[in-house]
């Protein structure tokens, strides 16, 4: 069992591992370079790419009230849905710097959410890299603190907008992310902890704002981990895994041997239903 470390060696190690995710996607990054604006303000016109083009995902907007911006998000919709019967909702967080409409595209994810009657929602988060308000500082010493309040914020303004259009069961409301998007769900399951039914992470990103500790938090929610052994953030994974065993929570920890940090879970139908299983598994009847 891993214990953490100090608190330097810590924020050492958040800074590690935010530079391996960049350097994940470092296309999308020098086209960050590129545009100077990227260090100047918050939000770019990069923000508001999609990638997902299928005719069962919805691509939708509304006007962010603290700034008047106007911010893209993606929703699915089975063709099941009977607004006299509330349904189940999974809010689903991308990673670091993808779009959107990211997960959407990830194989047999609409085919499940159709066949177990789930509606999907993927928000942005405010920009592609806001980190859902479980980071607080950058690298290159952007602050975050205003892009992670904005993009925590932009989660929960878009699952409310959801739940006042749509019949959402409020004891079937599930929440995972990968990568980053896991760092998120962390994040916003302490945030909201009565909130989620249960919760489910793929190669998450460890938090900043958040540590092990905080676990006891969300005692109560049943969490399912898929993380690869090839992938750096096992090593996190693992330490929050073991305490996770130290405050019997109801878990569980699929450790794939030789999987990597994203086709493991992108391009595996098998990985992506084992999240599905589990949210219906753990579904309030």
């Amino acid at each position: 069992m891993h214990k953490p470390q100090g608190d330097d060696a810590v924020r050492l190690f958040h800074f590690v591992v935010l530079a391996v995710l960049i350097m994940s996607f470092n296309g999308y990054a020098e086209s960050g370079k590129k545009d100077k604006k990227m260090q100047d303000l918050i939000r770019t016109g990069w923000d508001d790419e999609s990638a997902i083009d299928d005719p069962r995902v919805q691509h939708l907007n509304y006007i962010f009230e603290e700034t008047g911006e106007t911010i893209p998000y993606a929703l699915f919709v089975p063709t099941s849905y009977n607004k006299d019967e509330a349904i189940s909702l999974i809010v689903s967080l991308h990673g670091l710097t993808r779009t959107y409409d990211w997960l959407m595209g990830y194989e047999g994810l609409l085919d499940f959410a159709e066949e177990f009657n789930f509606i999907v929602v993927t928000p942005l988060g405010y920009t592609r890299r806001g980190w859902f308000g479980s980071w607080s500082q950058g690298l290159d010493e952007r602050s975050l603190e205003r892009e992670g309040k904005y993009s925590e914020k932009d989660v929960m303004n878009v699952l409310n907008l959801v739940r006042q259009k749509y019949s959402i069961d409020s004891e079937n409301i599930f929440l995972w992310g990968h990568s980053m998007g896991g760092s998120g769900t962390y994040h916003l399951a302490m945030q909201y902890p009565d909130l989620w039914n249960a919760l489910a992470l793929a190669a998450p990103a460890p938090p900043q704002t958040r540590t092990v500790e905080d676990l006891k938090i969300i005692k109560h929610i049943p969490v399912f981990i898929l993380q690869g052994t090839k992938d750096r953030l096992v090593y996190p994974t693992r330490e929050w895994v073991a305490e996770m065993e130290n405050l019997e929570m109801d878990y569980i920890y699929d450790e794939i041997e030789g999987a990597d940090h994203s086709f493991f879970i992108s391009k595996n139908k098998e990985n992506l239903k084992k999240i599905f299983d589990f949210f219906v598994e753990k579904r309030s009847q």
